[in-house]
């Protein structure tokens, strides 16, 4: 009976592991929560492989609990896919259960590993290997470089106001890009003066701009091809250019078959109405959760939707006569854009081999 039990109890394992930037700390249960082994491995090729081959030595039926996937986490996820071992994805463990049980990068793993054994977890996590992933990264630069722009803009306006009279005077009233091109061709001449030192720092600061201004355009030109590649049809939509597009992509990941249906997509997109009624009162409240950048390239949409697209406005106008709110019927509308997303989006998910294949 013991033999039986012990040759049970090393059938199916789940590995729940706490990932870091250097190390990944990894625990071992079987199918009954009991604890096979407990390791610490570094976070590098070499780790990824000792840890899997650790795993191994507990049982061959194996489910990794990994925290992190898209992050620290993201090397040992692709290594571990390519030994075709199951791979879950595992949000942190709720704060509640820290203050009860402690913390500490072991109790995290096994928290992990209790998670999926519970069904309390079972996300896929993203492959991060296709065209999707490269959509990513070049959004990322752009983003890093729009943010780089809107703060030279700041820091060249607030030079300007302390600018001395006659040079602000001349440049306070032109135009944004008129403005830039200007003191981008300012001439400091030798440095003995203030106003001399002031259009030297305009100068840096605009050309700078410039050199940002198109380092965006390049980035957005190679997005619109990459996205355009992948999904046509969800480009071609009103409203919806590379940069949603992109946003939408992203979110889905180059294995978008791993979100399971629309209410899931609506949910993971952060259109999904959270039900909040008690008593007499039935109503639903906004959902503060899911992707905030997909969720926010939703609501642009739908704003360039409601001024120029024709069904939309005719929506707006009924629901407005029915007594909705503007928040409200923005709410309605970004639901409806993220069924219409997801209905553009299936033949990525009919054949997710058409990611890899544009890539």
């Amino acid at each position: 009976m013991t033999s039986m039990n012990h040759n049970q109890r090393r059938g199916r394992v789940v590995i729940g592991v706490d990932t870091h930037k250097h190390i990944h700390v990894a625990v071992a249960l079987d199918d009954f929560g009991g604890v096979l082994g407990k390791e610490k491995f570094t976070a590098d090729t070499a780790g990824y492989g000792q840890l899997i081959d650790w795993s191994m030595t507990h049982g061959h039926l194996l489910t990794f609990a990994i925290e992190g996937t898209g992050s620290y986490g993201a090397g040992l996820t692709a290594a571990v896919r390519r030994r075709d071992i199951g791979v879950v994805e595992v949000m942190r463990t709720d704060r509640r259960d820290r203050r009860l049980r402690g913390k500490s990068d072991f109790l995290d793993a096994e928290n992990a590993a209790r998670a999926v054994l519970a069904g309390h977890a079972d996300a896929v996590p993203k492959t991060a290997d296709g065209l999707v992933e490269m959509i990513r990264t070049i959004k990322v630069a752009k983003d890093v470089a729009v943010k780089a722009r809107t703060s030279a803009m700041i820091s060249l306006k607030a030079v300007l106001v302390n600018a001395p009279a006659t040079l602000r005077e001349q440049l306070q009233p032109l135009s944004k890009m008129a403005l830039i091109h200007r003191c981008a061709g300012l001439r400091p001449g030798s440095m003995t003066t203030v106003e001399a030192a002031t259009k030297h720092t305009l100068r840096s600061i605009a050309r700078r701009w410039e050199q940002l201004n198109d380092e965006i355009t390049a980035h957005e030109k190679m997005l619109a091809e990459l996205t355009t590649t992948l999904a046509p049809q969800l480009c071609a939509a009103f409203g919806v250019g590379a940069d949603t597009a992109a946003e939408m992509l992203i979110v889905a990941g180059d294995n978008p078959e791993r979100v399971r249906s629309e209410p899931a997509w609506a949910r993971l997109c952060g259109v999904a109405p959270i039900p909040a009624s008690s008593g007499m009162t039935t109503r639903h409240r906004l959902n503060r959760g899911g992707h905030r950048q997909a969720n926010a390239a939703l609501y642009r949409t739908v704003i360039v939707r409601m001024q120029h697209h024709e069904p939309t406005k005719s929506y707006v106008a009924r629901r407005t006569a029915e007594g909705k709110t503007k928040a409200e019927i923005i709410r309605c509308l970004k639901r409806l854009l993220a069924r219409e997303i997801w209905s553009l989006m299936r033949p990525l998910r009919i054949n997710p081999q058409t990611v890899e294949s544009a890539a």
